[in-house]
């Protein structure tokens, strides 16, 4: 059972690398461009450099796309994970030390998610694995070691 799981690791990393992206660009959309319920849920947008909220936007929907086609994914991650720790820090734990009291458990979820992709990478279905370029020897190495490894690279 557990060679299959493993095997598809990869695959279901992809996967939720894809649906992290995605939620993220959507939140950033939204608040920048008023679409799909606005900014905070207000149907309008936010405005051009404020802060931290416009600035934010703009992060949400950059790293999302990036993360979501998987370009770049681990260095995008990094600075998403690092805005949601912000905002979590910034604004949520202000209220109430807990994220169930304070209203960050959004942040708190993606944080930790792109996080995790820090250091997974972008699994399955990203670009990156398509503009990289290794040498036969080196990619006969590396699917060697992935079969050994059950964290997919």
């Amino acid at each position: 059972m557990s060679a299959r799981l493993d095997s598809a690791q990869p695959y279901v990393l992809g996967l939720f690398r894809i649906v992290i992206g995605l939620l993220f660009a959507v939140h950033g959309a939204a608040s920048l461009f008023g679409v799909l319920g606005g900014a905070a849920g207000t149907g309008g947008t936010i405005g051009a450099g404020t802060w931290p909220g416009w600035y934010a936007a703009v992060i949400q929907l950059v790293a999302g796309g990036l993360v979501l086609l998987g370009l770049g994914t681990r260095g995008a991650a990094l600075i998403a994970s690092g805005s949601m720790a912000y905002a979590y820090f910034d604004v949520h734990q202000r209220l109430a030390l807990w994220p169930i009291q304070n209203g960050g458990e959004l942040s708190v979820m993606f944080c930790w998610s792109f996080l995790l992709l820090v250091f997974t990478g972008s699994g399955a279905f990203g670009l990156d694995r398509l503009l990289t370029r290794r040498p036969a020897r080196d990619a006969a190495e590396g699917a060697e070691a992935a079969e050994q490894a059950p964290v997919a690279v």
